[in-house]
């Protein structure tokens, strides 16, 4: 069982570090044309929120022999991080005062999660404590591509969801869903197996509408989902004459 327990925790590293990186086109784009566009830089702000509790609650001092959980969400934050400034030094004025507002606020709670736990709560109650809040920030990370999947059913086309992204979101939810499972830790399991579901339905949507690539019918930003990664709403793409 804890060998078990090791190898899924070795593989969900290796596909949430494939997840964390997906951003990496965009980011890509917004340093070239020097401008963040259309684009959204809220879910860049949850998902490190997300990484600092998750990494937190998989502490010794918080958690047993979640270390593999610390592992890839304290890497998770540092490359959030980075996304988060890189969006703030492009971004128009007013976006650049509300992300840097939510950073802002993100630091604080987490600030404030980590210090309650620490000073205020002791053994299973601060392992309560950090565990419902990062699995309720996982819960809200993972749900971020709904949007996306709503406007693929609606314009039935896969533009906006690239197969990859999808793939690795079923894999990582799976990977660590069933970490938690072996490890009998819900507050890994709950969440992860929520990814894990909208993951599997990204892929069924992917292979019904997977030869209608076309041009949607509607302009739209998919903020859910272009923070991953995938290709810029098709406004930004008339403006550019090419799809990176």
């Amino acid at each position: 069982m804890n060998v078990l327990h090791f190898i899924f925790g070795i593989f969900g590293n290796a596909t949430g570090l494939f997840l964390f990186l997906a951003p990496t086109i965009t980011f890509k784009r917004i340093i070239k044309s020097k401008c963040t566009e259309q684009f959204s830089g809220i879910p860049y702000v949850m998902t490190l929120l997300n990484c600092l509790l998750s990494a937190w609650y998989g502490l010794p001092i918080v958690s047993k022999d979640n270390i593999p959980v610390t592992a890839i969400n304290g890497t998770g934050a540092a490359i959030e991080t980075i996304y988060v400034l890189i969006f703030i030094i492009y971004a128009p004025k007013k976006e650049k005062a509300k992300i840097s507002g939510l950073f802002a606020f993100v630091l604080s709670v987490f600030s404030a999660v980590a210090l309650v736990s620490i000073l205020a709560l002791h053994g299973s109650t601060r392992k309560l404590f950090c565990g419902l809040a990062a699995t309720i920030f996982s819960i809200i990370m993972y749900a971020s591509p709904l949007s996306i999947m709503r406007m693929v059913i609606k314009t039935k086309s896969v533009e906006y969801m690239p197969f990859f992204l999808s793939l690795f979101v079923f894999l990582c939810g799976t990977s660590w869903f069933v970490f938690g499972l072996l490890g009998h830790d819900p507050f890994v399991a709950i969440p992860n197996g929520f990814g894990c579901g909208l993951g599997a339905v990204q892929l069924i949507l992917y292979f019904i509408y997977r030869n209608n690539k076309g041009e949607p019918k509607e302009k739209s930003t998919a903020n859910g989902v272009v923070e991953m990664g995938e290709e810029s709403p098709q406004k930004d793409k008339q403006l550019n004459g090419s799809q990176p």
